[in-house]
């Protein structure tokens, strides 16, 4: 890490992902199990509670460090870098809203929480829950949803939910619902391409209670939470997510190209002009992600006007130049990219998550068009 935060010391850091991240992460991949030594470990380390506000016991630090944090984790490894992704984006949300204990918790490391919006009724479109909330009684909520896809499910301790308003008007209420509710159901593990370790999967809520009070920020503004609070996190990090994955692919496929020897030529493969033209043109592409991520970053911090459009390009520009980076690694270091021990066809597969989470490339250049072009977010064209 370039900057230390409060309570998170840049050798601890270093400390764990080279001792614990990193020894376990080729066989979180390989059997698709979630990383739980390594999480536990960034919980004792101070990392669950480093967007914490210090009043509770976190490390209070930014998004900025949050980042830093994201990246390296990715480039070690990208399930357990997912998981963190998601827990702070959560706690953006919980930090403000939740009540005082499960903040304390969360600061503490002991409280591992993730996003649940996704919904198998409108997909991708996390804008537009269908999943239902309904009163019972004076205190209770009831809730009901078919969420498509959970980072975490079954492993946190809780779940940021999305429905519809209880009462007012409005697309969206947020809730914090605990993982061991009655009614709550996960989907079996997950046995994926990429991220394997994330323990992505379907959750369902059939009759679910909770109390009013586990409502977050005012009914039916749900919405504006998440684009206002939850989604600049998330944008922000996910493009840091695979900043850190491109930079280790570029890293391996260098020390790939240095090493290997064309014997009849008495050359490495880096002594060929169109590998080193087409590595030269990779390298572009990760710094110019990395240079306006760190605008995007100073725009948020000092409230430029440019900071929404800013969010809503850099996790495009990261999904789309991570992949890219991923296809030019795999074709410059040719079949040995594909053996596991080279660790590049791991990063590849974890690579191309981004462009399909939502929301999906797609999604973000329509949003991006729309705000440049003065039209609303949300209205159909």
């Amino acid at each position: 890490m370039t900057t230390e935060s409060p309570g998170l010391r840049s050798d601890l850091f270093d400390a764990l992902l080279r001792d614990v991240v990193g020894p376990l992460a080729d066989e979180v991949d390989r059997t698709g199990r979630f990383p739980r030594e390594g999480i536990r470990a960034m919980g004792e380390a101070g990392l669950l509670g480093l967007l914490s506000a210090r009043e509770t016991g976190g490390a209070g630090a930014g998004l900025r460090e949050a980042a830093e944090v994201t990246e390296r984790l990715a480039g070690v490894c990208g399930s357990t870098a997912m998981v963190l992704l998601m827990h702070y984006s959560a706690v953006s949300v919980l930090d403000r809203y939740a009540s005082e204990d499960v903040r304390r918790e969360i600061a503490a490391g002991r409280h591992l929480t993730t996003l649940a919006f996704s919904e198998r009724g409108s997909r991708s479109h996390f804008w537009a829950p269908v999943g239902t909330a309904e009163p019972q009684g004076a205190h209770t909520v009831r809730l009901d949803a078919q969420k498509s896809w959970v980072t975490s499910a079954g492993e946190a301790d809780s779940y940021v939910w999305s429905s519809r308003p209880l009462r007012a008007d409005g697309p969206m209420s947020l809730w914090l619902v605990p993982a061991g509710s009655a009614g709550l159901e996960v989907a079996g593990d997950y046995d994926g391409f990429g991220l394997r370790g994330n323990a992505s999967a379907p959750v369902s809520a059939t009759a679910v209670h909770v109390p009013s009070s586990a409502l977050l920020a005012a009914d039916g503004e749900g919405l504006g939470t998440a684009l206002e609070v939850v989604l600049p996190c998330f944008l922000v990090l996910s493009a840091a997510f695979s900043l850190g994955v491109t930079e280790a692919l570029l890293g391996l496929t260098a020390a790939h190209l240095r090493d290997t020897r064309l014997a009849h030529l008495d050359q490495t493969l880096a002594q060929q002009s169109m590998t080193r033209n087409r590595f030269a043109e990779l390298r572009l592409r990760a710094d110019a992600l990395r240079a306006l991520l760190a605008q995007t970053l100073t725009a948020t911090e000092t409230g430029h006007p440019e900071a929404t459009l800013r969010v809503l390009q850099i996790k495009a520009l990261a999904a789309e130049t991570a992949a890219e980076v991923a296809d030019g690694a795999m074709r410059l270091c040719g079949g040995a990219a594909f053996r596991r021990e080279t660790g590049v066809e791991r990063r590849f597969r974890d690579a191309l998550a981004a462009r399909v989470m939502a929301p999906t490339t797609e999604a973000l250049h329509d949003f991006c068009g729309r705000l440049e072009l003065g039209l609303p977010l949300f209205q159909e064209a």
